[in-house]
């Protein structure tokens, strides 16, 4: 038992000394750990994340259109509070990472000048610019002193002196120039200081004066707040199919714009979260390095050095500095999340209504369709029964033409009323746009006034015999805003189609200046008159019996059909007419007396029934000589009514 504790006694030092040399290799190793844990602040990072922060604060508060929705303001105005907030953080960490950078760089630069004197490229210009002063003054000196001597001198001697002064005047000129040129040069290298002197700093506070809304006077941040409140927004939808569309789309587009933004709210916290590492980091080493401290100044029988109240002193505010400018870096994390969930409700809220506003979009397509298919259907129905029950061709075209404008009517009313719903507007677009079609088609519109005066009750037809203009013609067809004829001529009664066809506008009709011809509807006949010149002192009472019984025994083979045709026009017109019969007149005409005979008359049997007037007149007068002297001259057939 002695023996053990002689042997305890005896290694009691070397396990001292083994303690010891554990705790001061454990102190420098911990201290060695923490120096490879403080990770140095990269400049660039800072300004990479300001810039990120400014571009997502600029596109926060204007990027996204409001619908017209009562949220999207609210969800607006919490996007651009939580955007100012996060660039007042962004700023406040920067600038005192920046004093952490400058303040890291001071150190280092003192660490330098005690380790090494190593002059800088400022430093050499400096001291080489002395040297070329103190020589410009040296050769000045000298060429004063020469010229000294030259007011003195003579022969060779002032020869010698003269090249002196030449040497020296040139190397006088090259060191002025090498002056001139070292100037410039620390001219140039000092605005360049002056520029990297400004450092990071600097670059914060230029990137501050971009943004003067939210970091700038408070004069700024109004101006900047009056023009956020007139900053343009959608208006909300009108109505009308075009409405609709419009409202689907730019809910749409807002939609887009919220996902840019969410992920740009994203990419921005992962910038922010890597330069919060370092920070963290350097934070924990501190904290680690200040408990370390205080380990090593308590733990008693220690070799190392105890900490002073200088040191506790750099590490506090060290931990001060780190703790400025992490502390705003976690806020901002924070906010960053709230406006991501911020534009997260808002684009739940936007999904939303475009449900609705797509629903309502369809619905209005779908009840255009079926509007169109029932007018559709409604004008093939139409063409059906017409072409069924109506078998008369000139009302079958007046029914189709009538079809036309009807349904064209019909699709123009369901169009408007399915594209626009602000009927005062579009009445007042209307009524301009009336105003120039009225004035620039007006020859066209007169015509298709026209048309429906044509087509109606006593109006012309196809097949009717017209003069117009001092044409006269077979009507061909009839068109909305043109008639077409069949050109006829000859002379007196003898009528022929010359082959060609005449167009006129429909407005013909209300020019006073063009009258217009046609026979009644229903009928097809005229008046001729056959004439003859008696001698003086004849017996027109026999010229007038012949001629009476010529005309009427002619007469008697259609009167039927020219009775019938009185009868029609009877019904249509709801008067009584004395039915047509032949009329004899005695007249006095530039060659005397004169007597003539009216007959009615088919137009289309007009030269058969002249024809075997004159036929009949003829044997009359031949088989009769108390007729044939008293006539003068030869018989003549002519139209009754001429204009």
């Amino acid at each position: 038992m002695k023996l053990f504790k002689n042997r305890m006694a005896t290694k009691a030092p070397c396990w001292g000394r083994f303690l010891c040399a554990w705790l001061a290799a454990s102190f420098f190793l911990s201290v060695f750990v923490l120096a490879q844990g403080t990770q140095p602040l990269d400049r660039d990072a800072i300004l990479g994340h300001l810039n990120a922060v400014i571009n997502w604060y600029r596109n926060a508060s204007g990027k996204v259109q409001t619908v017209g929705l009562p949220s999207d303001e609210l969800y607006q105005d919490n996007a651009q509070n939580l955007a100012a907030q996060v660039v007042r953080l962004a700023f406040e960490s920067a600038r005192a990472e920046a004093q952490l950078i400058s303040a890291a760089n001071n150190g280092a630069g003192n660490d330098a000048s005690q380790n090494a004197q190593t002059p800088t490229q400022e430093e050499k210009l400096a001291q080489f610019a002395a040297q070329v002063k103190a020589k410009i003054e040296q050769d000045q000196a000298q060429l004063d002193a020469l010229d000294k001597q030259l007011a003195s001198a003579t022969g060779s001697k002032k020869q010698n002196l003269l090249d002196q002064r030449e040497k020296l005047r040139g190397d006088l000129e090259l060191n002025k120039a090498m002056q001139d040129a070292v100037q410039r040069m620390s001219t140039f290298i000092q605005n360049n200081s002056e520029a990297s002197t400004k450092g990071l700093q600097g670059s914060i506070n230029d990137l501050a004066r971009s943004i003067p809304e939210v970091l700038g006077t408070a004069s700024a941040q109004s101006a900047a707040a009056k023009a956020g409140a007139s900053a343009q927004t959608l208006s909300p939808s009108s109505g009308g199919l075009a409405g609709d569309a419009r409202a689907v789309y730019d809910e749409m587009r807002s939609i887009h714009q919220l996902d840019q933004l969410i992920e740009e709210t994203a990419s921005l916290r992962d910038i922010a979260t890597g330069i919060q590492k370092p920070l963290r980091a350097n934070l924990s080493a501190t904290v680690q390095r200040g408990r370390e401290m205080s380990n090593l100044s308590a733990t008693p029988g220690t070799q190392s050095t105890p900490a002073t109240p200088q040191d506790f002193q750099k590490l506090t505010d060290e931990f001060k500095h780190l703790s400025s400018a992490l502390i705003p870096l976690n806020q901002e994390i924070v906010l960053l999340d709230e406006s991501r969930a911020n534009f997260l409700q808002w684009r739940r809220a936007l999904v939303r209504e475009s449900g609705y506003s797509v629903r309502a979009l369809l619905m209005r397509v779908l009840a255009l369709a079926v509007a169109l298919a029932f007018v559709f259907t409604l004008s093939e129905l139409w063409r059906r029964l017409t072409f069924r029950y109506i078998h008369d061709m000139r009302r079958r075209r007046q029914f189709l033409i009538l079809r036309r404008f009807v349904v064209g009517f019909l699709i123009s009313i369901v169009l408007m009323l399915g594209f626009i719903s602000e009927f005062s507007s579009l009445a007042t677009f209307a009524g301009f746009v009336t105003a120039g079609i009225a004035v620039g088609l007006q020859a066209v519109l007169l015509s298709v006034a026209a048309y429906f005066f044509v087509v109606g009750r006593y109006g012309i037809s196809v097949g009717d015999r017209i003069s117009i203009a001092g044409v006269t013609g077979d009507v061909i067809d009839i068109g909305l805003v043109r008639m077409y004829l069949v050109e006829l001529a000859g002379t007196g009664i003898e009528l022929y189609a010359t082959g060609r066809i005449v167009v006129f506008s429909n407005s013909v009709l209300f020019q006073a200046t063009t009258p217009l011809y046609k026979q009644i509807p229903g009928t097809s006949y005229a008046w001729h008159e056959v004439a003859v010149s008696l001698a003086p002192g004849a017996n027109y009472k026999l010229v007038q019996d012949t001629l009476t019984e010529v005309v009427n025994s002619v007469y008697a083979q259609y009167r039927a059909g020219i009775e019938k045709q009185y009868g029609d026009i009877e019904r249509r017109v709801e008067i009584e007419l004395r039915a047509p019969e032949t009329e004899a007149k005695l007249q006095f005409s530039e060659s005397g007396l004169e007597l003539m005979v009216r007959y009615p008359l088919e137009i289309r049997k007009a030269p058969e029934v002249d024809d075997n007037i004159t036929r009949k007149l003829l044997e009359a007068i031949h088989s009769n000589a108390d007729l044939k002297a008293t006539i003068v001259g030869s018989p003549k057939i002519r139209a009754a009514v001429r204009g």
